[in-house]
């Protein structure tokens, strides 16, 4: 796509993001470094009280922590470890957030030693278990074109029995896949990732920030941001845009919001200024419960995000197809919960039964659950205001429309406790946890998530827009439902990207898009990946 021409005053520019999450951040960054405008005349406009999106971490010992979800890093996510490279860390203002990162992982590794359960014992993870049949589709699959796919599902691609080796166990918790998920999608991560196929049954390569991403990322780069000037207008939704539309040009020229107040406003678009929006949102509409109340799964009418996209997508075809990410919650949906622990039975357990310290396992699946529920101990503390006895554990479950194997009911419908209750399950433990939750010791919050795989879902080319749709003159698609076509969705590196190609394709400047780690043409890395798979 050809650079729109420009006859802008960039000193004079006024930019609107709307969304909070990391791709608006970035975008400011951009903006601020690598351009003329001034980060006061920046607005992130977001529709909730926080900043973050899906990078997010809250709470506190007593009512307890709740973590989402947490996004996986690796070495090569280049646009991202760039964006971090001069942000001060949340600790220590002499060390930026990527130096931080990669010396803290440079001393907690991730090697897991117990990646997959069954029947409460170690699975032996040094073959996939791959057939010649499911070796020679995998491969096969790296090699196709994109297009060729179409929007066929992962399981119009592969016999039954590959949903039953290791290879499917380590790759469908690892990355959150489901059977019905887009086949092309699978196929751009096998590319984008192939050279961690070697380590993938033991995480080798996966690295973590130092806290929970909300306090490691996004409180720094709000802090670098707000330093700067740049406005945070909260709890301030967009509810529709206006644009100019002709055969040649499409020109935002009307934000309609809803302000802190309650109150319907215009803001509007002048011939100087931008509009950078985040369409769809896969942490739209959660909700949390609590020890003794299950979550609760809202809709699409309670999201922001998904319906101003369907509003904006009508007007257009090129702005996309959101029904194909939203209208099936079924498909999309997953559960996770956070434990706090005031007690280190669980955690001590999980140290010697793993053979991990806290912060080196990763994920560890119980194969044989209902939910295919999975669960992790990140570094302790995994916040800064997490006293020493306090321990924090999360895991999600993938089919929270079963029953438990262990609690007669769905685990949508299930209370912290009672999470808590199937996992000790699992793991052959209810004797030694039970006196602790007796003692009041524990909480767990569960969180409802309806979009959580929305971006996995089959699609089409066109389905999702191009960050700077042809023609456009002002505005841009930011996220993970923005076209990349040589990047992986449900990625930091993802969202960071369609910040990049947003600001360095609309203004003038001498910067390109960083470039994408390109393994999959390195033939090292191809003998270790195609080794792994016929293991």
């Amino acid at each position: 796509m050809s650079k729109p021409s420009s006859t802008k005053n960039t000193e004079l520019s006024k930019v609107y993001l709307v969304g909070g999450g990391i791709s608006s951040l970035a975008s400011a960054k951009f903006l601020i470094d690598d351009t003329g405008v001034s980060g006061d005349n920046i607005h992130i406009l977001e529709q909730d009280d926080i900043l973050g999106g899906a990078m997010d971490g809250s709470g506190e010992p007593d009512d307890g922590f709740v973590v989402r979800g947490g996004r996986m890093h690796e070495a090569h996510y280049t646009c991202y470890w760039d964006l971090l490279s001069d942000i001060p860390s949340y600790d220590d203002p002499n060390i930026s957030v990527r130096d931080e990162s990669f010396e803290f992982n440079s001393r907690f590794v991730s090697n897991a030693q117990a990646r997959l359960l069954r029947d409460g014992k170690k699975l032996d993870v040094s073959s996939f278990g791959l057939s010649l049949g499911d070796q020679a589709n995998l491969l096969k699959l790296t090699f196709v074109s994109e297009h060729s796919l179409g929007n066929k599902r992962i399981e119009d691609w592969f016999n039954q029995s590959f949903f039953e080796t290791n290879f499917w166990y380590i790759w469908t918790s690892m990355f959150a896949f489901q059977k019905w998920s887009s086949v092309a999608e699978m196929r751009r991560y096998m590319k984008r990732f192939i050279h961690l196929v070697e380590g993938l049954p033991r995480l080798g390569g996966v690295m973590r920030t130092k806290y929970n991403q909300y306090h490691s990322v996004i409180l720094p780069l709000k802090n670098y941001l707000k330093e700067r000037g740049v406005n945070f207008d909260m709890n301030t939704q967009v509810v529709d845009i206006d644009f100019n539309l002709s055969a040649n040009k499409k020109t935002a020229t009307v934000l309609h919001i809803i302000d802190k107040s309650g109150s319907g406003n215009e803001i509007a678009i002048g011939t100087d200024d931008y509009v950078f929006m985040t369409n769809g949102s896969i942490t739209e509409s959660t909700d949390n419960g609590a020890w003794d109340r299950p979550a609760i799964l809202k809709d699409k009418s309670s999201s922001g995000a998904w319906k101003l996209w369907e509003k904006i997508a009508k007007k257009d075809n090129a702005f996309g197809n959101p029904g194909v990410f939203c209208d099936a919650i079924e498909l999309q949906e997953w559960y996770s919960f956070t434990g706090t622990f005031k007690d280190t039975t669980f955690h001590d357990y999980m140290e010697n039964f793993s053979g991990n310290v806290d912060g080196t396992g990763g994920l560890v699946t119980l194969t044989d659950s209902n939910w295919l529920m999975s669960m992790v101990i990140a570094r302790q503390p995994h916040f800064p205001n997490q006293p020493d006895d306090v321990k924090i554990m999360w895991g999600y479950g993938l089919y929270p429309n079963r029953k438990g194997n262990f609690i007669d009911k769905k685990m949508a419908d299930c209370t912290g406790e009672e999470m808590l209750q199937e996992l000790w399950y699992h793991l052959k433990i209810q004797d030694l946890m039970q006196p602790v939750m007796d003692a009041g010791k524990i909480n767990c919050i569960p969180v409802a998530m309806p979009f959580i795989d929305s971006l996995f879902m089959p699609r089409s080319l066109g389905d999702r827009p191009n960050v700077i749709p042809d023609g456009s003159t002002n505005f841009a698609f930011l996220g993970q439902f923005a076209e990349v076509p040589t990047d992986c969705v449900f990625t930091v590196e993802y969202s960071v990207r369609t910040a990049q190609t947003a600001v360095y394709g609309l203004f003038d400047t001498s910067k390109e898009v960083m470039p994408v780690y390109d393994s999959i043409h390195m033939p090292e890395v191809l003998i270790k990946a195609v080794r792994a798979i016929s293991s």
